[in-house]
């Protein structure tokens, strides 16, 4: 199983950015897949998550400026950003979960396997 990670880079606050996670070797139509973040000197984080059927959740914290989708035709999961601001500055990752027919997760141990991550740094 391999996830390749996208679309991070330097931007300005305000701005938005789609981050993609292309997964091979297991079907998006049967795995929740989620998004995570690390900032630097603080622990990882739960974004979004999208359950095996499409269902979606989003932390509380971000709902309103992020949003996650997935393309089954194209085995890839995104992470829509917007109205950027400098505390989104992270290493973002895109997991999958280790069970078939799974809920979306907010716990990075119901994943097991992982993207290599994207940076996003957001300037003010």
């Amino acid at each position: 199983v391999q996830l390749v990670e996208s679309g991070g880079g330097l931007v300005q606050a305000g701005a938005s950015l789609r981050l993609s996670c292309t997964v091979s070797g297991r079907t998006l139509g049967l795995f929740a897949t989620g998004w995570f973040r690390q900032a630097p000197g603080k622990e990882r984080e739960w974004v979004a998550s999208i359950s095996w059927t499409g269902i979606v959740s989003t932390a509380d914290s971000l709902k309103g400026r992020c949003t996650i989708s997935r393309d089954t035709d194209k085995n890839t999961v995104y992470l829509q950003m917007n109205s950027l601001k400098p505390e989104d500055t992270a290493d973002y990752y895109c997991a999958i979960h280790s069970r078939r027919f799974s809920s979306g997760s907010d716990r990075a141990d119901d994943h097991d396997n992982w993207g290599q991550g994207t940076r996003v740094t957001v300037s003010s």
